[in-house]
């Protein structure tokens, strides 16, 4: 078999591999998957500035988020069921970030528990969805504290479920053998979805609905650790997360999953930033596949970028080294990138790399 060369290719071979209601799950939109596809699209309309004999010997893609240090700009953002994907499923993904030396998002919704991901042993933050029954949001956030994770990545776009066709069409629902993992517990099955039950439904019967600013100082007020809020999209809400406490924020249009017909995360990712005024940390996900993507979101002020399929094909295609070869291969093209800009390191692209074509 000939190795894939770029996250795309990994997302034609995983194609191959899964069943296509799997991949399908993983891969599709909401509605037109219109903002799926500006996702990608949108980084073309800005453009690198190469610069010449800019003396570069090393470049130093290292940086911190919150504090924790990270051997690249491009985390491991938080994705449901990777045992669609492989058998070790968020282990095997946790396992591939801590040898890239990165940080991983774990889901909520994971199959495999939120302990056994922590277990590995890298930096690691928990992506929270917040449950009718706040009981149970606690107990998850008291779990998250005991297993040593650094920050509570709070959801916030996703009142109801965006409809993802295709998962409409193919009567999406978990495989035999499979389940959300951080609910295996006899006292928490009830907050399991019922036999066959799709997504949409699950979200819209367990997760809160009326979930407002006024939970984020509920969230801190049980918890020390910090908060970062998840599905920003505009300056409004950007200043808001700011006054409500959040230790940063993620431009985030959940992949596209959510409201069709949104911009790309990319085309508000400055209007974000300037919105914060430095007051939190800005993270982007949505789209990326190229080096030359994550340097122009640094540019754009972005502190690092989280990725999302492109390691889920690579998990699908071989497990852990999968994974571990997408984070390397876009590690590499981000290296490659900053030399021919001029820029010797992650943290000190400045907004000239990029400009609009």
């Amino acid at each position: 078999m000939i190795e894939s060369v770029n996250l795309d290719e990994y997302e034609d071979a995983a194609r191959e591999r899964l069943d296509p209601v799997s991949f399908d799950y993983i891969a599709g939109g909401a509605e037109d998957e219109a903002t799926l596809q500006r996702n990608r699209d949108a980084y073309a309309r800005y453009l690198l500035r190469p610069r010449a004999l800019a003396g570069i010997e090393h470049v130093d893609l290292s940086t911190t988020v919150l504090g924790t240090p990270v051997s690249t700009p491009i985390l491991i953002a938080p994705a449901a069921y990777h045992c669609l994907c492989d058998p070790e499923g968020e282990v095997a993904t946790a396992r591939a970030a801590q040898s890239a030396g990165t940080l991983m998002v774990a889901s909520t919704l994971a199959t495999r528990t939120l302990e056994d991901i922590a277990a590995v042993g890298g930096p690691v933050w928990f992506q929270l969805y917040v449950y009718r029954d706040r009981a149970v949001t606690e107990s998850l956030v008291r779990r998250a504290e005991a297993a040593g994770y650094h920050a509570l990545v709070l959801t916030a776009d996703t009142p109801v479920l965006g409809r993802r066709e295709r998962d409409v069409r193919n009567h999406f629902s978990l495989p035999a053998g499979l389940q959300m993992a951080n609910f295996a517990d006899p006292a928490l099955s009830q907050f399991l979805p019922a036999g066959g039950s799709e997504l949409a439904a699950y979200v819209g019967s367990a997760i809160d609905p009326a979930l407002s600013w006024r939970d984020i100082a509920w969230l801190r007020s049980i918890t020390s650790l910090p908060v970062v809020v998840k599905g920003v999209m505009c300056a409004e809400d950007a200043r808001l997360a700011v006054e409500h406490g959040a230790a940063a924020v993620v431009v985030s249009n959940h992949g596209g999953r959510q409201l069709d017909s949104a911009p790309s995360t990319i085309e508000v990712l400055e209007e974000v930033v300037a919105a914060v005024g430095g007051r939190c940390e800005v993270y982007l996900d949505g789209g990326v596949r190229r080096g030359t993507d994550v340097v122009k979101a640094l540019a754009l002020g972005a502190r690092a970028v989280l990725i999302g399929r492109p390691y889920l094909w690579g998990l699908a295609v071989a497990g852990e080294a999968g994974a571990r070869r997408v984070l390397d291969l876009l590690t590499a093209e981000t290296e490659m990138a900053l030399r021919l800009t001029g820029c010797v390191g992650a943290s000190s692209v400045v907004r000239d790399v990029v400009r609009r074509a």
